[in-house]
């Protein structure tokens, strides 16, 4: 018998989530975690470059423009690039708890079409945290940041230590990693999703 899926609702124990005093500020653009991630990485040739910036409270308010590159349908997003985006707007929360999460379970809700050449600006917020368990959740929205909802998003992340990545991680990548003389592009690195 399959084991139960985890639940998506906080439980009525989970207590609200509290921004760490390090946090970037809010309207600070949050740098990549990592260049070769297809999500926000600067070196992946046709990745989302998904761009973050740290909200009020814990939320962060990212963005991309779907190109050529991210289509399914002729002319319209793939549904598997919109919920990478999701996922990695979701992941980017961690900077804000100071803590390395990886995704448990992310469940989306498609509303409407996104073509090509459009923008989606994605707001996504801890909703609730118990123990190593962070619920979350977003929306996407169309052309503007108040523009009609494309799709939606719960997610259930969980805390991870460093060797999660280095247990699981492609050896040279992680080599590679771990060489980075910056010191917080080595720590940022391991804060992905898996």
């Amino acid at each position: 018998m399959p084991a139960a899926r985890p639940s998506l609702t906080p439980p009525a124990d989970a207590v609200a989530p509290v921004r760490h005093p390090d946090a970037p500020a809010p309207g600070q653009l949050i740098d990549p975690h990592y260049e070769h991630c297809f999500g926000c990485g600067p070196s992946q040739p046709h990745g989302l470059h998904l761009a973050a910036r740290a909200g009020e409270g814990v939320e962060v308010h990212a963005e991309f423009t779907v190109a050529p590159a991210h289509q399914g349908g002729p002319g319209l997003a793939h549904g598997g690039v919109l919920v990478t985006a999701m996922d990695d707007a979701l992941g980017t929360l961690n900077w804000l708890l100071h803590t390395a999460s990886v995704t448990a379970r992310l469940e989306t809700d498609f509303r409407r079409p996104v073509p090509v050449g459009s923008t989606l600006y994605i707001h996504s917020r801890v909703d609730a945290v118990r123990g190593r368990k962070i619920y979350c959740s977003a929306e996407g929205r169309l052309d503007a940041p108040d523009g009609p909802v494309a799709i939606a998003a719960q997610a259930l992340f969980v805390q991870v230590k460093l060797d999660h990545f280095t247990t699981h991680g492609r050896p040279e990548d992680i080599e590679a990693a771990m060489n980075n003389p910056d010191v917080f592009k080595r720590a940022r690195a391991f804060e992905v999703n898996p």
